[in-house]
C-alpha cells in the first residue's frame, strides 16, 4: 500500500517563510510527478508547484519567485519552500504524486492528508 505523509504547515506572519515536506512510502515501483496543491476556503483546489521525474519544475504564477519545490528521488520526498508568504497563500496544502505500485502496471494519483497553512498578522 502506498501513502503520502506531509509535515510542516502552521500559522505564520506575512513576509515570513515556511517549509512543507512530503514523503511517499510503501510498495512503490516508480514515481512520475510529485507536487503540491492547495485549497482555500470556498475555492477549488489549485496546482501550486510540480516536479516531474524529468525536466523543469512548474509553478503557479501566483507563487513564482517565492516558492521552490525540491524533490529527492532516492528518498521519494518532495519539499515546498515558501518564502515571503502572503495572506492569500492561506489554504490547506496537499501533496500529490503519480505512482506505479509494484503490484500493478497501472499508475495512480495519490494524495496526502493535507496540512493547514495560515498567513496572518
Amino acid at each position: 500500500q502506498v501513502q503520502l505523509v506531509e509535515s510542516g504547515g502552521g500559522l505564520v506572519q506575512p513576509g515570513t517563510s515556511l517549509r512543507l515536506s512530503c514523503a511517499a512510502s510503501g510498495s512503490i515501483f516508480s514515481i512520475n510527478f510529485m507536487g503540491w496543491y492547495r485549497q482555500a476556503p470556498g475555492k477549488q483546489r489549485e496546482l501550486v508547484a510540480v516536479a516531474p521525474s524529468g525536466g523543469s519544475s512548474k509553478y503557479a504564477d501566483s507563487v513564482k519567485g517565492r516558492f521552490t519545490i525540491s524533490r529527492d528521488n532516492v528518498k521519494n520526498t518532495v519539499d515546498l519552500q515558501m518564502n515571503n508568504l502572503k495572506p492569500e497563500d492561506t489554504a490547506v496544502y496537499y501533496c500529490a504524486a503519480e505512482i506505479r505500485p509494484y503490484s500493478t502496471p497501472t499508475v495512480y494519483i495519490y494524495w496526502g492528508q493535507g496540512t493547514q497553512v495560515t498567513v496572518s498578522s
